[in-house]
C-alpha cells in the first residue's frame, strides 16, 4: 500500500477535479504490475496496473488507493477492470465519497465473490487526497493560507516592499503547489502592490486559475494577472456596471455577489469555486484577505514561511480577526516544521473554536 500511495502522488497538477489514486499488482508476495492515474480523462490507476501484469493479475491481490469507480464516466467502471483481470483480493485504503461510487465498487466486487478489505494506509490516503475528499463531502474547495513573514510578523515594510522576504527554495516550493491546486487567490491590495501573474514559472506544470478579490474594484484592469486565459474577478453586485462590463470585455469572468460596505461574503465565493469545479485554492494574500478567510472560517490549512528577518513597523501577516480573549485564538493541529535553506516552513490545519451558540 505504501508504494501504491506513492504512485498516486505522480498524478498531482495533472488529475484534478479528480482523485491521486495509486495500484499495485501482487501475486505470490511480488509485484507484477503496477500504474497511477496520471491524467484526467485517462485511464485509470488499476488499468496501468493491469497492463503491466498482464496474465499474471490472475488470482493476484490489487492494493489500491481508492475506492474502485463502478459507473461509466469517461472510462468504464474500475470494477469490470478488475474482474475481467481475475483479482481474487482487493484492499483499498478508503471509500470514495463520490455519490456515483460511495460503496459500491466495494459492494459490487463483494458480491462477485472477492475478499474486499478497506482501511490500510487510510490516514496517508485521505491526507493526499484532502481536496478531492472535502470537495465530494461538502462541493467546497480546500483552501490552504500560504504566507511569507519576517520573524516578527511582516509582509511588507511600511513602504510596501514585498520582495523578496522568503528565500529562492520557498518560492520554488510555491510555484509547485500553484502547479498542485487549481485556484490561487490574492486580494485588490496584492494586485495593487505586486501586480502578480500568479502562475507558474520556477517548476513545470499547469498554472492555476488566478482570482482576485476586489469588493471595491480598486484593481486595474491592466493588471497583469487579467491578462490570463480563465482569470476571475470577484467582486460586489453593487460594483460600477460599467467597470464589469470593461472586465468581461477583455475576457475575464466576472462573479457578483452581495456585499456589506464592499465586503463579500468570502464562503458564497467558495461555494461559487466549487461549483466550478475547483477542488483547491491556494490563498496568497495579503493581509487582509487572509484575515477575512480566517473570520469566514473557510481555511483549512495554513503554510507559513518564517524568514530570519526583522522588519519592525510593516504590514502586518494576518489583519484584524476580532479575537480579544485567548481562549477564541485559532488553534493549529498537525503542526510540521520543514527548513527551506534559511526560512522555516510552517504547516498546520486550523482548528476553529465552536461558537457561543
Amino acid at each position: 500500500m505504501r508504494r501504491a500511495l506513492r504512485l498516486a502522488l505522480k498524478g498531482r497538477g495533472k488529475v484534478s477535479p479528480n482523485p491521486l489514486v495509486g495500484a499495485v499488482v501482487v501475486r505470490q508476495g511480488r509485484v507484477v504490475g503496477e500504474g497511477a492515474h496520471l491524467q484526467d480523462g485517462g485511464p485509470h490507476a488499476e488499468v496501468h496496473a493491469f497492463a503491466a501484469a498482464g496474465a499474471q493479475s490472475q488470482g493476484a491481490t490489487l492494493y489500491v488507493t481508492l475506492e474502485p469507480c463502478a459507473h461509466q464516466g469517461r472510462t468504464p467502471p474500475c470494477t469490470a477492470a478488475i474482474l475481467a483481470a481475475g483479482i481474487r483480493r482487493v484492499v483499498c485504503a478508503l471509500e470514495d465519497p463520490d455519490p456515483r461510487v460511495r460503496g459500491k465498487g466495494i459492494a459490487q466486487l463483494r458480491a462477485a465473490g472477492l475478499q474486499v478489505e478497506v482501511g490500510l494506509g487510510r490516514e496517508e490516503a485521505e491526507r493526499q487526497n484532502a481536496a478531492y475528499l472535502k470537495h465530494r463531502r461538502t462541493g467546497l474547495p480546500l483552501v490552504i493560507l500560504k504566507l511569507a513573514q519576517s520573524l516578527d510578523g511582516r509582509i511588507a515594510t511600511a513602504a510596501g516592499d514585498t520582495r523578496w522576504i522568503s528565500g529562492e527554495k520557498a518560492r520554488t516550493l510555491v510555484h509547485r503547489w500553484r502547479n498542485w491546486t487549481d485556484g490561487v487567490m490574492v486580494g485588490a491590495g496584492t494586485v495593487l502592490a505586486d501586480d502578480p501573474l500568479l502562475d507558474v514559472r520556477l517548476v513545470r506544470g499547469r498554472p492555476p486559475r488566478p482570482l482576485v478579490v476586489d469588493g471595491r474594484l480598486r484593481a486595474p484592469l491592466q493588471a497583469r494577472v487579467f491578462q490570463r486565459p480563465g482569470a476571475v474577478l470577484v467582486t460586489a453586485q453593487s460594483a460600477p456596471l460599467a467597470t464589469r462590463r470593461a472586465f468581461a470585455a477583455q475576457g475575464v469572468e466576472v462573479w457578483t455577489f452581495p456585499s456589506r460596505a464592499g465586503r463579500l461574503d468570502l464562503r458564497q465565493v467558495l461555494e461559487r469555486a466549487g461549483n466550478e469545479g475547483l477542488t483547491s485554492i491556494l490563498l496568497e494574500g495579503g493581509g487582509l484577505l487572509a484575515a477575512a478567510a480566517l473570520r469566514a472560517r473557510i481555511v483549512d490549512q495554513v503554510r507559513i514561511f518564517v524568514a530570519p528577518c526583522l522588519i519592525g513597523e510593516g504590514v502586518p501577516a494576518i489583519g484584524e480577526l476580532g479575537i480579544r480573549r485567548l481562549a477564541q485564538a485559532l488553534r493549529l493541529e498537525k503542526v510540521a516544521l520543514r527548513r527551506l535553506g534559511p526560512d522555516l516552513l510552517y504547516t498546520a490545519e486550523v482548528k476553529y473554536p465552536c461558537s457561543p451558540d
